[in-house]
């Protein structure tokens, strides 16, 4: 919701959703969300092809707009499942895993994935992966243009340690024109998404979405071509404080928002005393009413000083 307030178009993805939580877990803790969120991409984790279709269109029953399989995955606790990037060395359980969702749902199948695994690094590897799954049916790949490490790394150290190799992600799409093809790892600035963007299809970014998300503030009138104004950190802001309100009176948590909206003033003066009250778990387990989420959030901005965008909103 908070990232759907930055940018109307972006196409947003949940966490990796295993198909465990789903087929023997609460559906809806893992599922519900709300429609103005849209468009929204349901991630899976899985190597069951009936596993994964039954997920799939639990998926679509609930509105998801793509399922998208996860095969870069490379932490140690997802690989004992046997699935996440591990499943690039199976691109033929890759494929069935894909058609038994495509039979099962109407909405595109996608699949991330890595350009190789620990020291698999020639292009022969990834070229033949994805031409594997499209012959089952899967359109488009969501390319991290870094290895896998499978042992010896951490899921930390693999998203910054093995090197971007962007050009492998440019030569799949020279190789299966006919394919759309994303490309994802350390993209941060407008500037460079349009560079990639001269290449291949489209672009994902993870971590600085999160860590810096004003970044998704553009995305609309730079490359989906809207005439709406760009929305300010404060308009997002007090969205946000609307829908925490009614959260709490509904019997949430706060702080389970909040949480993930502490980068929206990162680099703004006063930014760090805003980002303390607003991530005080102590206090937000005190919040019941929408009076007392205001008056957090009013206390907040008043460590934004002078020089900020923000008081300059205010004022």
């Amino acid at each position: 919701m908070f990232h759907r307030q930055l940018s109307r178009r972006t196409w947003l993805y949940t966490e990796m959703v295993t198909t465990g939580a789903l087929l023997h877990g609460d559906v809806a803790r893992h599922l519900d969300f709300n429609a103005t969120e849209q468009p929204v991409a349901l991630q899976l984790g899985g190597s069951e092809p009936a596993d994964l279709a039954a997920a799939a269109k639990l998926g679509e029953q609930w509105g998801y707009v793509e399922v998208n399989l996860n095969c870069g995955c490379p932490s140690e606790r997802v690989q004992r499942g046997a699935f996440g990037a591990c499943l690039m060395a199976e691109p033929d359980l890759v494929a069935d895993c894909v058609k038994a969702m495509r039979d099962a749902v109407s909405i595109p199948v996608t699949v991330k994935h890595r350009i190789g695994i620990d020291t698999i690094e020639h292009y022969d590897f990834v070229r033949d992966f994805v031409g594997s799954v499209a012959d089952a049916g899967c359109q488009t790949f969501i390319v991290h243009a870094r290895n896998a490490i499978l042992k010896g790394l951490s899921p930390k150290e693999n998203r910054e340690i093995p090197p971007l190799r962007y050009e492998v992600a440019y030569q799949l799409k020279q190789e299966f024109p006919q394919l759309e093809i994303l490309i994802n790892g350390g993209i941060v600035t407008h500037d460079e998404m349009d560079e990639h963007l001269a290449r291949v299809d489209g672009v994902m970014i993870g971590r600085e979405a999160y860590h810096q998300p004003y970044v998704l503030a553009e995305m609309d009138t730079r490359f989906y071509g809207a005439q709406t104004p760009v929305p300010s950190r404060l308009e997002v802001e007090l969205a946000m404080q609307r829908y925490i309100g009614d959260l709490v009176e509904q019997g949430g948590y706060m702080g389970a928002v909040t949480r993930h909206m502490l980068g929206l003033h990162r680099g703004i003066h006063g930014g760090r005393g805003w980002r303390r009250v607003l991530s005080d778990a102590r206090r937000m387990h005190a919040v019941r009413t929408r009076a007392a989420v205001d008056a957090l959030f009013e206390e907040a901005r008043a460590h934004l000083g002078k020089g900020s965008e923000l008081s300059r909103e205010v004022a």
